[in-house]
């Protein structure tokens, strides 16, 4: 079965370059009408100008397709609210949000002002947030809605200079953990995409990267299927050079102990606890508690 798009409205935020604009094209291409959306600030989050989204727009509409340019800050609700508002009035509903826009400002932790982290955490996760919070009543009345969070390998393993990014990416999929239990009875799916792609966010890599494999476009065909009509809901997906393969946060087995040597059994069957053999995936939040009621009980008899 083709995916395709036609009659769906689609909000990428970032969208003036490197993976947002693939993935602008790639829905307009498969008949989305798209909303694009960025700032068009340096890599940092400084300056702005409408230019990026503008040109994407007249890319779209150069292969026929439809989409307007949106310059909104994703840190600004107000604007975000706005802009929602503007492809409801002019094309009646959206039915995907891709939260994709971004800066990076890396620095080990030592050296980092906390201004400079807690701005990667307000465009990365807020940022999120904000879009989420616009469309989110829209998607609800419409039972239908496609999210998708942008995540990091920084995130899921980490990355030397990196914390504030990697907590912003690992923020997301937390929420994306949630939302998408909350949204099921409306058909709102949440996933993470988590991209590996050579873009100006990884430009400073160079020639340790091959360019030509790791071209952006290679990353939003993994992006189509996560805001199709068939897709999954709660999954990380990584994608990047024509790879796609699935994380997960899991939970092990584990073990039960209690006692005043406690701390020195946890201490001695660390092996155990990290054991993966029969390790699952929990539906939610309460399967660790449940699982760990388990095993009292079992000791109790």
């Amino acid at each position: 079965m083709t995916i395709r798009f036609d009659g769906r409205v689609a909000i990428v935020t970032g969208a003036g370059g490197g993976l947002g604009r693939q993935h602008a094209l790639a829905l307009a291409r498969r008949g989305a009408k798209v909303v694009v959306n960025d700032f068009g600030g340096a890599r940092d989050g400084t300056g702005g100008s409408a230019t990026p989204a503008e040109e994407v727009v007249a890319e779209i509409e150069a292969m026929g397709g439809e989409a307007m340019a949106n310059p909104a800050s994703v840190t600004d609700f107000a604007s975000v609210q706005a802009m929602v508002e503007a492809a409801l009035e002019r094309w009646g509903r959206v039915d995907i949000l891709v939260n994709n826009a971004g800066v990076l400002r890396d620095k080990t932790f030592a050296k980092m002002e906390l201004d400079d982290f807690r701005f990667v955490l307000e465009v990365h996760l807020m940022g999120a947030v904000n879009c989420t919070k616009a469309v989110w009543e829209t998607m609800r009345n419409q039972n239908y809605g496609r999210i998708v969070m942008t995540t990091s390998s920084s995130g899921l393993y980490g990355n030397f200079g990196q914390s504030n990014y990697g907590a912003a990416k690992m923020g997301l999929v937390g929420l994306m953990q949630t939302l998408s239990i909350e949204g099921a009875k409306n058909d709102i799916r949440v996933n993470c995409l988590a991209p590996t792609a050579a873009t100006r966010m990884t430009e400073d890599l160079g020639a340790r990267l091959d360019l030509d494999a790791l071209r952006p476009e290679f990353v939003s065909p993994g992006l189509l299927h996560l805001v199709s009509e068939t897709a999954p809901t709660r999954a990380i997906l990584c994608a990047g050079a024509g790879g796609f393969e699935a994380a997960h946060v899991t939970l092990t087995q584990g073990i039960y102990a209690v006692g005043d040597d406690a701390p020195e059994q946890v201490a001695a069957r660390w092996d155990e606890i990290t054991d993966r053999t029969d390790s699952i995936v929990p539906e939610s939040g309460a399967a660790q508690g449940m699982t760990e009621m388990t095993k009292a009980m079992k000791a109790k008899g």
